[in-house]
């Protein structure tokens, strides 16, 4: 299923992307599947980063590995590639026209690692008030760390979520995607939503300043929020809740499966269709405040009675008694679900270096009745769109664009 139509909401605005790897990314494709014309700016020859972090890599007709991996496909749908190299002053200046075309400016360099360019904030909002400029790094324009460079394995770890994920007795555990790198990502487009309203309103264009680390702590939600009410640290708890129990991961006679017991009557039910009653009036598990307190008693017995029947079983009758109950998917599991594939979360759009002639990328989630999501453009080949973006946005001709070439400016 592919949609060309561009019915997004942020049609007509125009993103100059210099982010790279996958924050700024993530967070421009999100854009860009709501209508924006997203222009994602590389190194000529380089490139992003991640083109290259594979395999697995789009296969070719021989069945050959292209030059395009599965991690860059992820997070760059719906953009056009430019090749600029911004060493030179051409390409600074090149960059600055498009900034003059363009709404937001996106970028994930190292803390002032523009400004030798001219391309920091302080300098294009002089030229240009009206410009939405967002800032990526790992720790902030501001503060004693800011001068460091910030990766998705480390954020995880200094923002606190590795020390609560993992096994009590095991050792500290990351997420397993890069879940620090997308997170912040979504705060940058709510970030870069909020901008253009306010712009529409009557402001003017602003600095956004978006951390790896702040949006860390910020999704670190109750478990942060239970520190600072109680000033206790959490401790890993593996696939336990930290204030909700029964809610984790139990075994079944062949393998596993999530219960999520969220109030008493949920807890009934499940205890009543375990042949279980008893457990009901046990003063040790009345409430879920008694629950959380006698927490490893009681996993053990309800383990002890889940692990007599298969996980169908508890599957099957659990979900006829609205007990919230879920089976561990492999990621082959998501996307042979009939409801993942009803809602379109795999998704196929043409490429011109697979050997099927098409890719295929997850959906987005976004679903609107009005202005849905659009997917536009396959995740783009290096500088594919260099002289259609120069021709149309800038009007330079092609003795312009091939004297830029032959300056490999572009």
């Amino acid at each position: 299923m592919t949609k060309k139509t561009n019915t997004g909401p942020l049609k007509g605005i125009r993103i100059l992307d210099l982010s790279r790897i996958l924050a700024g990314p993530c967070c421009t494709q999100i854009l860009g599947d709501l209508g924006a014309d997203v222009i994602k700016v590389e190194r000529p020859i380089e490139g992003d980063d991640t083109r290259k972090w594979g395999p697995p890599y789009i296969k070719d007709l021989n069945g050959n590995d292209t030059t395009e991996s599965a991690y860059y496909l992820s997070a760059n749908r719906n953009k056009r590639s430019l090749t600029v190299d911004i060493s030179f002053p051409e390409g600074q200046e090149l960059i600055r026209k498009l900034v003059g075309k363009s709404d937001v400016l996106i970028e994930n360099y190292k803390v002032g690692g523009l400004k030798k360019y001219g391309l920091d904030f302080s300098k294009l909002n002089k030229d240009f008030p009206s410009l939405i400029y967002c800032s990526i790094s790992g720790f902030g324009q501001t503060g004693p760390k800011s001068h460091r460079p910030g990766y998705d394995f480390m954020i995880q770890a200094m923002g606190g979520i590795m020390s609560v994920t993992g096994e009590p007795e095991g050792s500290p555990m990351k997420v397993g995607v890069g879940i620090a790198d997308v997170m912040c990502g979504m705060y940058a487009a709510v970030s870069i939503l909020a901008a253009i309203r306010h712009r529409e309103q009557g402001g003017k264009g602003q600095h956004i300043d978006l951390a790896l680390l702040d949006s860390q702590v910020a999704w670190l939600i109750n478990s942060g929020l239970n520190y600072l009410t109680s000033r206790q640290d959490q401790h890993r708890l593996g696939n336990a809740h930290p204030n909700v129990v029964p809610y984790q991961v139990f075994q079944t006679s062949d393998s596993f499966f999530v219960l999520a017991i969220g109030n008493n009557k949920q807890f009934k039910k499940f205890c009543e269709f375990a042949d279980a009653s008893e457990l009901v009036n046990d003063t040790r598990f009345l409430t879920n405040k008694d629950r959380v307190h006698n927490r490893d008693v009681l996993a053990e017995l309800i383990n002890d009675l889940t692990k007599r029947f298969s996980t169908s079983h508890w599957l099957v009758g659990l979900e006829k008694l609205h007990v919230p109950c879920g089976p561990v998917n492999t990621i082959k599991n998501v996307f042979d679900d009939p409801q993942i594939q009803h809602r379109e979360m795999e998704i196929h759009m043409p490429h011109q270096l697979s050997g099927k002639g098409e890719v295929s990328l997850i959906g987005s989630p976004i679903k609107m009745s009005e202005t849905p999501v659009s997917y536009r453009n396959a995740p783009p080949t290096l500088g594919q769109h260099t002289d259609e973006i120069l021709e149309e946005i800038l009007g330079m001709d092609e003795k312009e664009r091939r004297g830029l070439v032959m300056k490999k400016v572009v």
